[in-house]
């Protein structure tokens, strides 16, 4: 099933947002807090019900940070934060 559905996107906070309501909603399913991936193209994006469950990684954090220290995270490596980039 597909077929097309004139939006707007509109300011939501500091960013923007794509109301998801009616069919949008309905036909593929979602609710609040569904996993989603979202492809990203030069004239827009497509969103569809993620595949692999966000809570089924691969690794643990633990098991992704076990052995990790200041030589092994390469934090030399990390940018500095220029003036004005933090609100104070």
């Amino acid at each position: 099933m597909s077929f097309s559905i004139d939006a707007k996107i509109e300011r939501w906070g500091n960013g923007l947002g794509l109301r998801v309501s009616g069919p949008l909603r309905d036909v593929p399913q979602f609710i609040e807090n569904s996993p989603v991936t979202v492809e990203v193209f030069e004239d827009g994006f497509t969103v569809k019900k993620a595949t692999a469950s966000i809570k089924n990684l691969q690794y643990t954090e633990d098991q992704l940070i076990a052995g990790l220290n200041p030589n092994t995270a390469h934090c030399e490596l990390l940018a500095l934060p220029i003036q004005g980039e933090f609100s104070e």
